[in-house]
């Protein structure tokens, strides 16, 4: 497996463009386009949210139906969420404007939106945008990058992703885009993501190889504990690589679920080290668990504290706070058999041993603390199971951010 520059575009038959359609921004690009020419299997990960987007429950119907996939149309600025039958029918509007634009069947098209909740879709400028897109559309990878972009809210910069994987003597490639900065809290994914491969693969294998990943990357990730209305994964697969078909279970399915996990985990990483206001990635290991699920509950317990993650914006080794989120956490541990370490690339040190603290320098504690990755390790002593979650520290500009978010 290999890492190749580029997101969406690098694998083969896929075409991406941004266009600015003053759907909410002005003065940059607010919409993006995934084309295939080829029909594409689909699979899918949405919100649990009880209350979801409109554009969620058209791109579920589409992928549960089966049909084959053209074409993903993404607005950024406003989120189409809590619009009632009004919201449903701007999906339709979308969904055939792109139809007629671009020669494609309706049902073959995918939405996604992100922004303010509660506010209608301008359509007039949502179907100009869609004839832009179309015009504009190209497989380089500065149209993957230019589509990345477009997707952005309060994100500080575009997240992307590519990998190379042989399969059946064929080079496959998957490719991705996402968004996401605030209300981080997945039960699925978070926020915008969107995937595109050129393996040939059963539906059936694409979607258990995504529904599975998903739970180890995009929902071991949290910036602010809220789970969207509008959390949507997608994954297109054209089959022009010209590999055997992969069917799931097979050795040729585990290649191609080893590089997914490489592009998912890359994108999560991305998405949580760039929180509302952050100033550093906070990863969260906890080894030596009894069971996998232990240590996710512990992890994840751990990387959602607020605490924790005022501790680490101050670069203050307050070890007690992490303790604290263990303990609270609903998983069963004996908080005098841990050891806890801190590490960057200012170094490593053990902060805790035997549930106590340890003769450290706070001065070097501190030095570590201030990089802008950071790894929290805590060894339970119970196992061999581990899990990583992944978050960011808590800062006021994330108040900030979001005290004036609508305006």
């Amino acid at each position: 497996m290999r890492t190749v520059k580029g997101g969406v575009t690098a694998p083969g038959g896929f075409e991406a463009a941004a266009a600015a359609a003053g759907i909410k921004y002005t003065g940059r690009t607010d919409m993006a386009l995934i084309y295939s020419a080829a029909p594409c299997e689909a699979a899918g990960t949405f919100t649990t949210n009880v209350v979801k987007a409109a554009p969620v429950k058209w791109d579920r119907r589409v992928v549960d139906s089966g049909r084959k996939v053209h074409a993903v149309v993404v607005n950024s600025g406003i989120a189409n969420a809590c619009t009632g039958a009004e919201g449903w029918s701007y999906c339709e509007q979308s969904a055939k404007a792109a139809s007629e634009i671009l020669g494609i069947p309706e049902e073959s098209v995918l939405l996604g939106s992100t922004g303010v909740i509660g506010q209608q879709l301008p359509m007039d400028r949502l179907t100009a945008g869609i004839r832009m897109l179309a015009g504009a559309k190209g497989d380089s990878v500065e149209k993957g990058n230019e589509a990345a972009r477009a997707i952005m809210t309060t994100d500080t910069h575009e997240k992307e992703c590519a990998v190379t994987a042989e399969i059946g003597g064929k080079t496959v490639t998957i490719g991705g885009m996402a968004k996401g900065s605030g209300m981080i809290h997945p039960n699925m994914c978070t926020m915008l993501a969107f995937l595109t491969t050129d393996a040939a693969i059963t539906k059936e294998a694409l979607q258990r190889a995504l529904s599975r990943d998903v739970e180890d990357t995009f929902n071991m990730i949290s910036v602010d504990g809220d789970t969207s209305t509008n959390d949507t994964l997608l994954v297109l697969a054209n089959g022009l690589a010209g590999n055997p078909l992969i069917e799931y279970g097979t050795e040729d399915y585990q290649i191609f679920c080893e590089a997914l996990h490489a592009v998912n985990e890359c994108l999560a990483k991305q998405m949580a080290g760039d929180g509302e206001g952050a100033t550093a990635l906070l990863e969260v290991r906890v080894v030596g668990a009894e069971s996998v699920r232990q240590a996710k509950t512990l992890a994840k317990s751990v990387v959602c504290s607020n605490l924790t993650k005022t501790a680490i914006a101050g670069h203050d080794a307050n070890w007690g706070r992490i303790l604290c989120a263990m303990g609270y956490s609903g998983a069963q541990f004996d908080p005098e058999k841990v050891d806890l370490f801190f590490e960057s690339r200012a170094g490593k040190m053990q902060i805790i041993e035997n549930g106590t603290a340890a003769d450290y320098s706070e001065e070097k504690a501190t030095e570590i603390l201030s990089q802008p990755e950071v790894t929290v390790t805590a060894d339970i002593r119970m196992g061999t199971a581990q899990a990583t979650a992944w978050g960011c520290d808590l800062t006021h500009e994330y108040i900030a951010i979001n005290a004036d978010y609508r305006s």
